[in-house]
């Protein structure tokens, strides 16, 4: 049996962008934008002889750099949502899948993204 992830930590970013559900049957299909709040979910097996899972530091830089293009941007015209609509559910499996590749190594695995589109609204994305 393989080695137990034993911490998680999390860290919140906010972005602001606007989006349109293309052939949404409702008010989501015209131009509209919101105040997304991700939440990314990491798990840790060990920690390093400070203590420490991973730098908050270096999480923050990894996912800043991530959500960086979608902030105050029109999401619809970013490659990732050319073909499928920037729902938060696509929005948070993008983020998953690119915060994974740059962090996950064996130790560390991001375990899950949140992303809010309102304080009572949002959607998760793990694997």
């Amino acid at each position: 049996m393989g080695a137990v992830f034993m911490y998680e930590i999390e860290i919140n970013r906010m972005i602001s962008g606007a989006h349109q559900l293309r052939d949404y049957p409702g008010d989501c299909v015209k131009l509209h934008g919101h105040n997304w709040q991700i939440t990314a979910i990491l798990e840790i097996k060990e920690l390093d002889e400070l203590g420490i899972s991973i730098d908050f530091k270096r999480l923050k830089k990894e996912l800043d750099a991530i959500i960086l293009p979608l902030d105050h941007a029109f999401l619809n015209d970013l490659p990732d949502y050319r073909h499928q609509n920037p729902t938060s559910e696509n929005i948070a499996r993008t983020l998953y899948r690119e915060l994974s590749r740059r962090l996950n190594d064996g130790n560390v695995r991001v375990a899950r993204i949140k992303v809010s589109e309102s304080p009572s609204s949002c959607a998760s994305y793990y694997e």
